[in-house]
């Protein structure tokens, strides 16, 4: 683009807690100018017919309909992360604005995520961590014990992307795994790694041992797991969940660990994120919470900001968008 303006590109910050990663910079200023959202607010004047394309890290910055009438130049808003909760692709398509997200690249990270917390759970890696390096153990005791992996069943409640690689790697725990689906998977998918399929949510919660969630939020799966879907599950099952917090009525989880409706929980997403220091959820014994990092790889971050870069270069080119997400 030697000779050209670089595009001028909306981001939220720089560095801070919400902003592009200072590693990401050298990349991201060879291609784009970088606005954030202070100094766009600070020369609006100059900025909003100069901005032509919005680069959304941690689903920041915000957009809502006064940003868009402010620009009108936009024509592509990138979003790292396969969740699109955030945004509002009816209202974006209106306005003549492409969308694209970063839905295959996290999926690896993902599903090792998700084991990582059914074994940690099940093996009570917090707690046992815990109890080595308190100043105050004087001895392991011999009945502290987890519960067995190998030979469990494992239900799946998703089995997109995510979905279908945890099931690559229970696999290999030998677990007997289930999975709910609006689709059924093709055969031959399903007996790449043993998967039975269950047309009824129901079937799948009454006989799993650990029930792993990795559905996308919409409003369909928004709390698809409350008090009755917790009651049918087997009061020594644990709850995994790797997609969303919203996907959880979390009152629900609460008094179902409370009253040890079920065994344990093991969530790498929550609502609010953090939770209040003094939610429930956070006293709890039979819980580990993680801080949504299940797609926080130093190599996976850093492709999902090239793939962003990707569908910037492609919409603002008037090409077809990579990993457009329509509305």
């Amino acid at each position: 683009m030697e000779g050209q303006e670089l595009p001028y590109v909306l981001v939220d910050s720089i560095g801070e807690r919400f902003g592009v990663y200072e590693d990401h910079l050298g990349f991201l200023k060879k291609r784009f100018h970088l606005i954030t959202m202070k100094e766009y607010l600070e020369n609006k004047m100059f900025l909003s017919k100069k901005i032509r394309a919005i680069y959304i890290w941690y689903h920041r910055p915000a957009i809502n309909e006064e940003l868009l009438q402010s620009l009108p130049n936009l024509k592509v808003v990138a979003s790292a992360g396969v969740g699109i909760d955030h945004l509002d692709l009816k209202l974006l398509s209106s306005y003549g604005v492409k969308v694209s997200n970063t839905p295959f690249v996290v999926s690896t990270d993902t599903a090792d995520m998700g084991m990582a917390l059914l074994l940690a759970s099940a093996r009570r890696l917090v707690e046992g961590h815990e109890m080595a390096v308190s100043p105050d153990t004087e001895y392991f005791p011999a009945d502290w014990l987890g519960v067995e992996v190998s030979g469990a069943t494992l239900g799946i409640l998703g089995m997109g992307t995510i979905g279908y690689k945890v099931a690559e790697r229970a696999k290999a725990f030998e677990m007997k795994i289930l999975y709910h689906n609006r689709n059924q998977r093709k055969k031959e998918e399903e007996s790449a790694v043993g998967a039975v399929y269950c047309k009824k949510l129901d079937d799948l919660l009454q006989q799993s041992d650990f029930v792993l969630l990795a559905v996308t939020l919409t409003p369909q799966t928004h709390k698809l797991i409350g008090k009755r879907e917790l009651e049918l599950m087997k009061p020594t099952a644990t709850l995994i969940n790797v997609s969303r917090g919203l996907v959880v009525d979390q009152d629900a989880l609460v008094e179902a660990l409370q009253n040890k409706v079920i065994k344990a929980a093991a969530l790498d997403v929550t609502y609010p994120e953090p939770l209040p220091r003094d939610h429930p959820l956070l006293k709890l014994k039979n819980v580990i919470v993680t801080p949504h990092i299940g797609s926080a790889t130093k190599k996976t971050r850093w492709v999902m900001m090239e793939e962003m870069a990707e569908s910037i270069e492609a919409g603002l080119a008037g090409l077809p968008v990579p990993r457009e997400v329509l509305p």
